[in-house]
């Protein structure tokens, strides 16, 4: 969230002035920096008043067991502010734990959200029209996704960029194609530990990443790399295509203001 610091100083400024309480907010990149340095906190019993849990709902879990998670569920509801309301319900409901949930939690409120973000794909419209693409035009199923890699070699550029070292990114883009082709109910099932990543239809997921890579679409490096860098590469016109959250708008007008770029959707997978 570092694209994010002047607002948050300014809340922060505005807080103090309110309550005499000097705020500090900590922001850091890569993702996983933040992740180590909470979990370390943790341990060692010195976490910040109001912290994030940058992890799955299992890590959610632990923290709450382990007594680092105060309960927000009376302050939510309380009749003086009904500051539950204010939430987009199903922003608030990723910190919600129901009754007779898998993780033994007690039902309640743990955490009250900062945003809502959408990922997506973005490309450079510079970059397309040097492909001789059509910048309003970008690839919308698979197949035409793979037949830009051949031109993305031959005119010696990067690919597709990503923090795919920050590992649910790579999560992120793989669950888009896991739905694609198998449904929520399957992807779900396997979470559970039902269906095994064996099963073909994952096979079907995974062979899409060995697709692109043949195809010539992934930036050397990708596997290892973190978002900041990736953002970077985007921001400086060395790759054509970007896997990225919504909070990149911010990110790509900082570093470059006069960027031009579309987003679009993941390349719909055709389901054989």
């Amino acid at each position: 969230m570092t694209d994010r610091d002047p607002a948050f100083q300014e809340l922060a400024k505005k807080y103090e002035g309110l309550t005499g309480i000097i705020v500090n907010f900590e922001l850091y990149a890569p993702s996983e920096a933040y992740s180590q340095k909470i979990r370390a906190a943790a341990q060692g019993r010195n976490l910040p008043d109001v912290f994030g849990i940058l992890g799955e709902k299992s890590d959610f879990g632990a923290f709450i067991k382990a007594g680092h998670v105060l309960e927000l569920t009376l302050y939510m509801e309380a009749d003086d502010n009904n500051w539950k309301n204010f939430f987009f319900s199903k922003a608030l409901a990723v910190n919600e734990f129901t009754p007779a949930n898998s993780y033994g939690i007690k039902p309640g409120i743990y955490g009250a959200p900062i945003d809502i973000m959408a990922i997506q794909m973005a490309y450079n419209k510079k970059l397309f029209v040097e492909l001789g693409l059509d910048p309003d035009n970008p690839p919308k199923t698979l197949q035409e996704f793979l037949d830009i890699g051949p031109k993305i070699k031959k005119a010696g550029l990067q690919g597709l960029v990503s923090g795919w070292g920050e590992p649910w990114m790579i999560d992120c883009f793989a669950n888009n194609y896991a739905f694609n082709i198998m449904g929520k109910d399957k992807v779900l099932s396997t979470i559970r530990g039902e269906i095994p990543y064996t099963d073909p239809d994952w096979v079907k997921v995974f062979s899409i990443f060995k697709q692109m890579q043949d195809a010539g679409l992934f930036s050397v490096g990708l596997v290892t790399m973190i978002n900041k860098t990736a953002e970077q590469l985007f921001a400086n016109e060395k790759a054509v295509f970007a896997f990225n959250g919504s909070w990149c708008v911010n990110v790509y007008k900082g570093m470059s203001p006069n960027l031009e770029y579309g987003v679009m959707l993941p390349p719909v997978a055709t389901v054989c």
